[in-house]
């Protein structure tokens, strides 16, 4: 049965959901990762840099996807707070249709366009062969992956964020053992790292299938619900389109900001590139806690309880801040430290210690803006997280990055301070709309 997520302790509610969720975001990270890393340990420069920059447009994907699945998560969310289990089994079926759409639609372009966008991502002479066989087999592949988040966003619908944190253990656990098996014993390169991928992605459709059909869910899905409900389209587009463009448009920002970084120097652009990887980790709680109140808040407002709606957001806020500044404070001094884990080079931990110095209260800020657009999302109005996230990248983040690196160039602390400043910017704005909202409401 889909868990109830409108009663009880309010912070147990959101470590129930959120603990889960977060391993599975940190083993999602952790796979795309393992590719890499075993590359490096058997392959040479060309497969390095052609499962670096495949698996980087891979992620680029796989955000779109994942924000498109929000409008899923959402709709079921809403229906299991609102009690109504026999529009469950009509959202999942036009959910189905959709998304089956979107995977035909998306491999067939990807296949296509393949060597054009290997052109257009500057792929090294020697590596573009490479690279061109990664991408075809992941390409292949994207019904597999569709499927698999599709899924997991079901699921966290549903309120149950365990059952993705199982699947995405299994499909890690394959996708290590078949990355040695084909890079190593097989030397297969690049393309084994591509077909690991695939096909732990696939193994992890299956189990999760097995599971839908063996777990008595209270939901019976019949013929009729495939049938396209033009109502539920739109509201999982109006919902999940907005998210998926934001989540794409960040992603494009980050790479503007490396390629500013990058026009510095060899070893600036070390410095960032490290910088940058650890960040992800460390926004891992705050991706958690949007996740959260997309869940929990849009289950409340389903029951129509809407101050425990906003009880949600506000506790997982704290969250998220309190985080966020404990981190904020201890990198100011172990920044040093931790960069030396990744490279002996002083230079390239002097310039990463002045960036983090300066970029990671974002961690802070960024966190509360998160739990805003989860809320939003909650709301059916994720259009204004994507707004206010184009105000903060074309105002602030990246001009601001861009002037930093002209005005300050022996110090990559402005940097670091204009990431920071465009969060402190996309927060306002949040909570400007938040008070809109709730007059609207009311």
């Amino acid at each position: 049965m889909p868990r109830d997520l409108t009663q009880g302790s309010i912070l147990k509610n959101i470590g129930i959901f959120s603990i889960p969720y977060l391993i599975s975001y940190f083993l999602q990270t952790l796979y795309g990762m393992a590719d890499l890393f075993i590359v490096g340990q058997f392959g040479d420069a060309a497969g390095i840099t052609a499962v670096s920059i495949g698996s980087q447009l891979m992620h680029f994907f796989t955000v779109i996807l994942i924000g498109l699945a929000m409008g899923t998560t959402v709709l079921v969310s809403q229906a299991v707070g609102g009690k109504k289990l026999l529009s469950i089994s009509r959202i999942l079926g036009n959910t189905a249709i959709l998304f089956c759409a979107f995977a035909a639609v998306s491999t067939a372009i990807l296949l296509f366009f393949c060597p054009n966008i290997v052109a257009l991502l500057s792929t090294p002479p020697e590596a573009v062969a490479d690279t061109i066989k990664y991408l075809t087999i992941c390409f292949i592949g994207i019904p597999f992956i569709t499927a698999y988040n599709v899924i997991a966003a079901t699921f966290r619908g549903l309120g149950d964020s365990k059952s993705p944190m199982y699947f995405i253990t299994i499909a890690c656990v394959i996708n290590i053992a078949l990355d040695y098996l084909f890079i190593g014993p097989l030397k297969m390169g690049a393309s084994g790292a591509a077909f690991a991928t695939v096909l732990s992605q696939t193994i992890s459709v299956i189990i999760s299938a097995i599971a839908i059909k063996r777990n008595s869910l209270g939901i019976r899905i019949r013929r009729r619900d495939f049938r396209i409900h033009w109502p539920i389209q739109a509201n999982i587009f109006k919902i999940g389109f907005p998210i998926a463009c934001q989540d794409g448009f960040i992603q494009v920002s980050f790479l503007v900001i490396t390629a500013i970084a990058n026009s510095r120097g060899l070893e600036i652009a070390a410095a960032v590139g490290i910088v940058e990887k650890i960040i992800c980790f460390l926004f891992l709680v705050p991706s958690a806690m949007l996740s959260t109140v997309s869940a929990l808040a849009a289950q409340n407002i389903g029951a129509k309880n809407y101050a425990r709606a906003k009880s949600t957001l506000a506790t997982c806020a704290m969250i998220a801040a309190g985080f966020g500044a404990i981190c904020g404070i201890a990198f100011q001094f172990i920044s040093e430290p931790v960069l030396a884990l990744f490279t002996s080079d002083a230079n390239v931990i002097r310039y990463g210690a002045q960036y983090m110095h300066g970029y990671v209260f974002d961690c802070m800020v960024a966190g509360i803006h998160f739990c805003f657009n989860g809320y939003f999302c909650a709301c059916k109005h994720s259009l204004l997280s994507f707004i206010h996230n184009v105000i903060s990248i074309v105002t602030i983040r990246v001009p601001g990055a861009y002037l930093a690196s002209i005005w300050y160039p022996e110090t990559l602390f402005p940097m670091g301070i204009a990431t920071l400043t465009g969060s402190i910017l996309s927060a306002l704005i949040c909570i400007v709309f938040f008070i809109r909202l709730e007059k609207k409401l009311k």
